[in-house]
C-alpha cells in the first residue's frame, strides 16, 4: 500500500512538468503603432549621420574645467540623485524576491499544548484528566507555476528594476544639463554686468562732459538731468543684475546638494563647445533617452502584470508537505518514534469569488493601456523638445551675427552723435537714445550666446545624453 501512495505522490509531482508547455503568459513585444519616422525631427540642419551627440560623454561634451568639478560635484551630492540611487535599491530588493517565487517556501514552528480535559471523557480518566504534547515542525509548500504566473511576476519585477534604473539615468541627464545650463548663465550676467559697470564709468565721464558743455551755453540743464537719469538706470541695472547673480548662485548650489555659496566660475568668453551638432537617427532616442526607456519598462511591467492577472483565472496546484517530531514527553521529542509526516497535493479553480479576479484583469488591461499611451506621449515630447533645441540653436546663431552688427551700428550711431553735439549740430535726445539702445544691444547680445550654449545643452538633453 505504501508503495502504491508514493507513486501516486510522484505522479501529481509531475503534472507541473507535464503541463510546462501551457503557459498562458504572452511574450512582450514592442508595439507596432510605436514607428519613429525620420520626420520625428522637425528641423532646418540636414540630419543624415547615424551618430548622436548623446553618445558622446559629458567628460568630453563641457570643456570648462571648473563646470566639469561642479557636475561632479552634483552628481555626488545632489538630493534628487541619491534618492534616485535608493530607489533601485528597493527596486532590486523586489527583484530577488521576484527570482525567489520559484523556490517553495518553508517555515519552522517549536510549540508546547496543554489540554485539560473532561474526567468523564474517553481519554479524561487516562491521561488524568490533562494532557501535554510537545512539538517541533517543519511545513514546506511549493506552488507549480504552469500557467507563467511566477514567471510573469518575476518579468514585471525585473521590468520594474530596470525602469528605476533609467529614471535615475534621467535624473543624471536632467541636472548635468540644469548645471551646465545655471553655470553658463551665470556667466552671461557677468559678463552683462562688467558691461552695465563700464557703461556706468563711462556716462559719468558724459556727465562731467555735459556739465562743461552746460557752462558753454551749449545744452541746458535739462541735458544734464537727462545724462543723470541714465547714469541712475544703469546704476538700477547693476543692482538687477547683482541679485540675479545671487539668486542663480542660490539655486546651483542646492543642485550641487550644499547650502547657498559663491560659485567658482570662468568668463563666457572661453566657453567652448567642440562636439558637432548631431541629433542621429529617430530610432536611437528608445536607447540613449533614459525617460523613454523608463516608460517602455514601465509598459513591459504592466504587460507582465496583465499575465498575471490572466493566470488567476487558471487552476493552481500547490504542493505541501510537512513533518517533525511530537511527543507527550519532552524528553522523548526528538526520538525516532517521535517522528510523524504528511505529504499533500491541492488543485485549486476559482469559480464564485464576487468577481474579483475579472475585475483584476479589466483593471491590468487598462492600466497596461495607460502605459503605453505613456510611452507614446514620451516619444512625442521627445521628438518636440529636439526640435525645439534645434530651432532654438539655429535662432540663436543667426541673431548673434544681426545683434553683432545692431551693437556696431548703435556704437557708431553714439560716437557720431556725442560728435555732433560737442560741435553744436545734434539734439541731446538723439545722443541719449543711441547710449541706451547701445547698451541694450550690447546686453541682448551676451543673452544670445547663453542662448546658444543654452540650446547645446537642451540638444544634448533632449537626445538623452549625459549618463553614459
Amino acid at each position: 500500500m505504501n508503495s502504491i501512495r508514493i507513486k501516486k505522490f510522484f505522479i501529481i509531482l509531475g503534472i507541473p512538468f507535464i503541463f510546462q508547455a501551457c503557459f498562458v503568459s504572452k511574450d512582450y513585444k514592442r508595439p507596432e503603432g510605436i514607428v519613429l519616422e525620420e520626420d520625428l525631427f522637425r528641423t532646418n540642419i540636414l540630419l543624415q549621420d547615424t551618430t548622436s551627440m548623446a553618445e558622446v560623454s559629458w567628460r568630453e561634451m563641457f570643456t570648462d574645467p571648473l563646470l566639469i568639478n561642479h557636475i561632479e560635484e552634483g552628481l555626488n551630492n545632489n538630493i534628487d540623485i541619491r534618492v534616485a540611487v535608493q530607489q533601485i535599491a528597493a527596486a532590486e530588493a523586489y527583484v530577488k524576491q521576484g527570482k525567489a517565487g520559484y523556490l517553495p517556501t518553508l517555515g519552522l514552528a517549536a510549540g508546547v499544548n496543554h489540554q485539560i480535559l473532561s474526567r468523564n471523557s474517553q481519554f479524561g480518566s487516562f491521561f488524568d484528566g490533562s494532557i501535554t504534547q510537545y512539538e517541533a515542525t517543519g511545513n514546506l509548500s511549493w506552488e507549480a507555476d504552469i500557467w507563467g504566473k511566477i514567471r510573469s511576476n518575476d518579468r514585471a519585477s525585473q521590468a520594474s528594476y530596470l525602469q528605476t534604473a533609467a529614471a535615475h539615468q534621467a535624473v543624471k541627464t536632467e541636472l548635468i544639463a540644469s548645471i551646465a545650463s545655471m553655470y553658463y548663465q551665470l556667466l552671461a550676467l557677468d559678463k552683462q554686468l562688467e558691461i552695465t559697470l563700464e557703461t556706468i564709468e563711462t556716462r559719468k565721464s558724459s556727465l562731467e562732459t555735459t556739465k562743461a558743455l552746460k557752462e558753454a551755453g551749449t545744452v541746458s540743464e535739462v541735458a544734464v538731468k537727462q545724462t543723470e537719469a541714465q547714469l541712475y538706470r544703469a546704476r538700477a541695472v547693476v543692482v538687477d543684475i547683482e541679485n540675479n547673480i545671487r539668486l542663480m548662485e542660490n539655486a546651483l548650489s542646492i543642485l550641487l546638494g550644499d547650502t547657498p555659496h559663491d560659485i567658482e566660475r570662468t568668463d563666457l568668453a572661453r566657453q567652448q563647445i567642440t562636439t558637432e551638432l548631431q541629433a542621429g537617427v529617430p530610432g536611437q532616442l528608445l536607447r540613449n533617452r533614459p525617460d523613454v526607456i523608463a516608460s517602455e519598462y514601465n509598459l513591459i511591467n504592466a504587460f507582465e502584470l496583465t499575465n498575471v492577472a490572466r493566470s488567476s483565472f487558471y487552476p493552481t496546484i500547490r504542493l505541501t508537505a510537512s513533518g517533525g517530531f511530537q511527543s507527550l514527553d519532552i524528553a522523548e521529542l526528538f526520538n525516532a518514534n517521535s517522528l510523524f509526516a504528511n505529504l499533500a497535493g491541492s488543485l485549486a479553480q476559482p469559480l464564485l469569488n464576487q468577481r474579483r479576479i475579472r475585475t483584476q484583469f479589466e483593471v491590468a488591461q487598462a492600466q497596461q493601456h495607460i502605459a503605453l499611451l505613456d510611452f507614446k506621449r514620451s516619444l512625442l515630447v521627445a521628438s518636440r523638445e529636439v526640435s525645439d533645441a534645434l530651432y532654438n540653436y539655429e535662432a540663436a546663431v543667426e541673431k548673434i551675427n544681426l545683434k553683432s552688427e545692431e551693437y556696431g551700428a548703435y556704437e557708431l550711431a553714439t560716437t557720431f552723435s556725442e560728435e555732433l553735439l560737442n560741435n553744436g549740430l545734434a539734439n541731446y535726445l538723439e545722443v541719449l537714445t543711441a547710449r541706451e539702445n547701445a547698451l541694450n544691444s550690447q546686453l541682448e547680445l551676451v543673452n544670445e550666446r547663453f542662448n546658444r550654449l543654452n540650446a547645446i545643452v537642451e540638444l544634448y538633453r533632449a537626445l538623452g545624453g549625459g549618463w553614459q
